[in-house]
């Protein structure tokens, strides 16, 4: 199981309207082909707790269709990564777990984010440019 701590995040101030919380992300990355890893989901967590059991669900739930060194490392996080992993994001430094699955990497990364609130538009009328956006038709 591969775990980073990194010890550079910044430190989140109280007393803000905006709300602390974490963003957490899972990305799968095929080792054998070169176009790097892709985003499989993401989850807002509002607590430290809220979001490393985002990462043990997953986990928990992934491990009986490992192979051997994949669910070893995954239950490793689960009882010594995981503890690493709360006292971390309690500190707001970010986190990353990784289980490599045959030539499948999947990793979990929670950074320590502020959720910040969006206005209130309702009976307020959009600016000219929002009206020029065309969506793109679907790949």
């Amino acid at each position: 199981m591969t775990r980073t701590v990194e010890n550079s995040a910044p430190r989140l101030t109280e007393g803000t309207a905006a709300g602390h919380g974490y963003w957490c992300e899972c990305w799968t990355e095929d080792l054998t082909e070169p176009r790097g890893p892709a985003l499989l989901a993401s989850f807002d967590a509002y607590s430290a707790p809220q979001a490393d059991q985002w990462v043990a669900v997953a986990l928990r739930t992934i491990s009986p269709a490992l192979d051997a060194d994949a669910s070893d490392e995954a239950w490793e996080w689960l009882y010594e990564g995981r503890i690493e992993t709360r006292r971390a994001l309690l500190r707001a430094e970010p986190c990353t777990a990784s289980v490599t699955h045959a030539k499948t990497r999947i990793t979990w990364t929670i950074r320590p984010v502020l959720f910040l609130p969006l206005a209130h538009r309702q009976a307020t009328e959009l600016p000219a440019c929002a009206y020029d956006f065309k969506p793109c038709p679907p790949d």
